[in-house]
């Protein structure tokens, strides 16, 4: 049985460059957790844990779980910056708009 979540976390934290010791502290949970939900089948995640897995390794939950990979990882980055991007204070959120219309002017 594949290990779908696993390969996902694994792929995304070495494509961050981070080490099992790494993703760990960043996300406050043992190296051996981490090992775990790479390497066990099935892995047992808890919600909260995934939570912070996902927000570290910029994409989102539903990306890490869903088994079918109906969702891009970069669809999964995108629906993750508008979550930050919601949490802003109005004065960030117009600077952003004014970039990215910069950005889009110039093409």
């Amino acid at each position: 049985m594949q290990n779908n979540l696993g390969e996902k976390i694994r792929k995304l934290r070495k494509e961050k460059g981070f080490t099992l010791d790494k993703l760990a502290e960043l996300t406050e949970s043992s190296k051996s957790y981490i090992w775990e939900l790479e390497n066990k089948n099935p892995p047992r995640p808890s919600a909260e844990k995934l939570a912070k897995i996902a927000d570290k390794l910029g994409t989102t939950i539903e990306f890490l779980l869903d088994e079918d990979a109906e969702v891009s990882q970069e669809e999964a980055a995108d629906a993750q910056f508008y979550r930050q991007y919601r949490k802003m204070d109005s004065a960030t959120k117009d600077k952003i708009r004014q970039m990215v219309k910069l950005w889009g002017d110039e093409e």
